[in-house]
């Protein structure tokens, strides 16, 4: 073969591979777009106490959506679902193709009940379509989550002191609730036993306030917190009838007056760590995932040596690699940050100014490089660089501007195609 023959041959084939290669690489590289959604207090705030002492204004609009540049954070406006019903607490399925609000009224119509609703996500833009909203079986729902099953969604109603279980139907609408629990037990006293020196911190010990649920990793067992009653639950979960059945215990006391408000399993399923509102500290517990029982090993403020004065715990979450606790702190208007020991048990190692006042909540992006601080009375979200080797926090600078925002969830859409 004459070498000339050969060299355009060769030419042929390089030329070839490298225009398949620049087909397939933007398919195999394409980075899915991300989405964040930030549930709000909106205005009015129609048929909601007035005497809820960190009650917001209602300046947001329902459920923001915003694109999240995944190289700095940065989040820009995406759309609103406008609700007056201020969905203050959201959570996806597993596949990310519903999402369900809990929506903080204590009316719908005639009924003293708040609602939840149960949206469709478009996997190409990331808009939400509303499938339906029912009855939460109580006032003021604040919290709600996914059942590892799929197949139910769980609420903890605040100002009803209740929890219930809504079936998730074949197209991700919601059924109406196949079990509802009222609390029971002793209203705790105004002043939490483990409170700062010279706290005023006194919130939901009026009544019963169910404040979080959620199962454990397996499912066996739901757990939900009572702040106003300084119990953590524990309940038998029946997932062919999504039926509540009190353990054996039923409930684990708190200190009289610290107000459990949050809790997170750590990925080993072995620790668990409730966050007390009023008493401004970290409980770990070993957690007995074969019987449901909870045995309280350490407790730790949220707050750094030498804090005095009021201040509202807020939100409580591990990281992925299971190395950190992060805990926010309401007028101190900080996030503390925690290593986790070998045994479970926590060490303060600092704080991070939030950058807002009053942060109601935070959460990590996918990556687990960024956290999002909703600051709920300052009307915007501060994102921060997590420093995966020490837990730290860093400001980038980047402020979103949303009425009181509560929570921000994301989820990635179907990666683009070139």
């Amino acid at each position: 073969m004459h070498p000339a023959t050969r060299n355009c041959r060769s030419l042929r084939k390089i030329f070839l591979a490298t225009f398949l290669w620049s087909l397939l690489v933007p398919m195999l590289g394409a980075e899915a777009p991300l989405m964040a959604y930030v549930g709000t207090y909106t205005s009015p705030l129609q048929n909601v106490r007035k005497t809820q002492v960190d009650l917001p204004p209602g300046n947001g609009r329902g459920i923001h959506l915003y694109t999240v540049d995944r190289a700095n954070g940065v989040m820009t406006p995406a759309g609103v679902y406008e609700m007056g019903t201020s969905p203050s607490a959201l959570v996806f399925d597993a596949a990310r193709t519903h999402l369900y609000s809990a929506n903080e009224t204590e009316r719908i119509g005639a009924e003293e009940a708040g609602s939840v609703s149960a949206f469709v996500v478009d996997p190409g833009n990331g808009q939400l379509r509303l499938l339906n909203t029912v009855s939460s079986g109580g006032k003021g729902p604040a919290h709600l989550s996914v059942h590892p099953s799929g197949r139910f969604v769980l609420v903890a109603n605040y100002f009803g002191g209740s929890v219930a279980v809504l079936p998730i139907r074949p197209d991700g609408s919601l059924g109406e609730a196949t079990d509802m629990k009222q609390d029971e037990g002793a209203v705790g006293p105004t002043r939490a036993t483990n409170a700062p020196p010279g706290s005023f911190a006194i919130s939901g010990h009026d009544q019963a306030h169910a404040h979080m649920i959620e199962a454990d990793p397996a499912g066996r067992f739901v757990l939900h917190v009572d702040l106003g009653l300084d119990r953590i639950f524990v309940w038998n979960f029946d997932q062919e009838k999504g039926v509540l059945t009190p353990n054996d215990p039923p409930s684990v006391a708190l200190p009289s007056g610290d107000g459990p408000r949050h809790f997170a399993f750590h990925p080993n399923g072995r620790w668990f760590y409730s966050l007390q509102e009023e008493g401004s500290n970290i409980v770990l517990f070993d957690y007995d995932a074969d019987h449901g029982r909870l045995a309280p090993r350490q407790t730790i403020s949220s707050l750094p040596p030498g804090f005095a004065g009021s201040n509202f715990c807020s939100e409580i979450m591990v990281s992925a690699d299971g190395r950190f606790v992060y805990a926010g702190n309401r007028l101190h208007d900080s996030i503390g940050i925690f290593s986790v020991g070998e045994s479970g048990e926590l060490t303060f190692v600092g704080e991070e100014w939030t950058r807002g006042n009053y942060p109601r909540s935070f959460n990590f992006d996918p990556s687990g490089r960024f956290l999002y601080s909703c600051n709920q009375r300052g009307d915007n979200i501060a994102v921060f660089r997590v420093d995966s080797t020490t837990g730290a926090l860093a400001f980038t600078g980047h402020y979103t501007p949303v009425g009181n925002p509560s929570i921000i969830v994301f989820s990635e859409l179907e990666p683009t195609r070139e």
